[in-house]
């Protein structure tokens, strides 16, 4: 099954829900969609820990990180 298919049959039965439990999915989807952004949040703060542990880091300016960071 598509990518495409699996979120349109995914869609037509949160659609066939009444009212409270399309919110109520809505909620919970939004909270599991968070955790995921914790957890790669947290995973790349480890990653990062590590590197410095293993002096991979490199001093740099707050102006060098925000341009590492959006390259």
């Amino acid at each position: 099954m598509s990518h495409s298919t699996a979120f349109a049959d995914a869609l037509n039965a949160v659609e066939q829900l009444d009212a409270d439990d399309q919110e109520e999915f809505a909620a919970v989807l939004n909270r599991r969609v968070a955790e995921r952004g914790r957890e790669r949040v947290a995973a790349t703060v480890a990653e990062a820990r590590r590197e410095f542990a293993a002096g991979k880091c490199q001093p740099m300016t707050a102006a060098e990180i925000v341009r590492e960071a959006q390259s």
